[in-house]
């Protein structure tokens, strides 16, 4: 693998299976364990350096950085610093200066991993950049689509929602497209950027006419906080066209799964009786954030294996 994780095209396939497979053999080695945790990072220190808000990601890295055994360091833009008018460069030194191996970032400007990479020693992880990328995430999702399904290759994964402020549906596409799998992007018109013919996966606007066809359904938060516009009439035309019910859900095929990056909004893109159904793997998708982030780490700094 490269330092560092900037962008889900910085894998090819052989890189990103072995990150699957490296988490796959961290969850079987952590099974049954009284204390999970192993020493593979220890004396190692990660930074969890994040200027958005976040629940599952910064939780999941920080306990990924703690099962492997390394120092942690929890760094909000909130009450540091940054509020004080601290640039991000400034920031980023001073983290090196304290010893940081890894730096974890996510920041509401497109390409700030790209520039903090350029500026610090330590490998930089991008947890997610403006509307740009979410690579970790898109991993967690390949994982979790293949313990699932057992397997990637052919798989046919429908992404629907709001494509155009999606980082998460942006990595999906690269990674999911590298590992041999067929998506479908499904959104209004309005949701999909400029540009989208040149990405490696089919465009639909019809909902109803797609699922009877994938093995995958991936539903997008419609992400309100970055809108400016009306991008479509009303939530409730919305959930009415693009929206994932029960009766949606009934024309999938036997083994087809639902999955939700979060956070959701029940009731908009998905109903509370799909997303807690047995399809669902939103819960799953999380839990397997924690192995895929400590492949990640783990790769990137290279422990060795214990």
């Amino acid at each position: 693998m490269k330092r560092h994780l900037l962008e889900a095209g910085d894998l090819d396939r052989v890189d990103a299976t072995l990150v699957l497979d490296t988490a796959a053999q961290i969850e079987a080695a952590l099974t049954g364990r009284e204390v999970k945790k192993l020493p593979t990072l220890r004396g190692r220190t990660v930074v969890n350096l994040f200027y958005e808000d976040s629940t599952r990601t910064r939780i999941s890295f920080e306990l990924a950085a703690k099962r492997l055994s390394a120092d942690v360091i929890n760094f909000s833009a909130k009450g540091s610093s940054v509020s004080k008018g601290e640039s991000l460069k400034d920031t980023a030194l001073t983290l090196e200066a304290m010893g940081s191996d890894a730096i974890v970032i996510r920041h509401g400007a497109s390409g700030a991993p790209h520039q903090l990479a350029s500026w610090v020693r330590g490998s930089v992880v991008n947890a997610g950049d403006g509307t740009h990328e979410h690579p970790t995430q898109a991993l967690l999702d390949a994982y979790t689509i293949r313990r699932r399904l057992g397997r990637l290759e052919g798989v046919r994964v429908a992404i629907v929602g709001d494509v155009l402020h999606s980082r998460v549906a942006r990595s999906n596409v690269v990674l999911l497209h590298t590992l041999g799998a067929e998506v479908t992007l499904i959104a209004p018109p309005t949701l999909l950027p400029v540009g989208i013919g040149s990405w490696p996966a089919e465009v639909s606007y019809d909902l109803d006419a797609v699922l009877p066809k994938v093995d995958v359904v991936m539903m997008l938060r419609v992400q309100a906080e970055r809108m400016t516009a009306s991008f479509f009439p009303s939530a409730r035309e919305y959930s009415r066209r693009y929206g994932l019910d029960a009766r949606r859900m009934a024309v999938l095929g036997d083994e087809a799964i639902v999955m939700h990056p979060g956070p959701m909004n029940r009731g908009m893109e998905i109903a509370a009786d799909v997303a807690d159904s047995v399809r669902s793997t939103i819960v799953e998708q999380v839990g397997n954030g924690v192995s895929v982030r400590m492949a990640v780490l783990y790769l990137l700094l290279g422990g060795a294996p214990s």
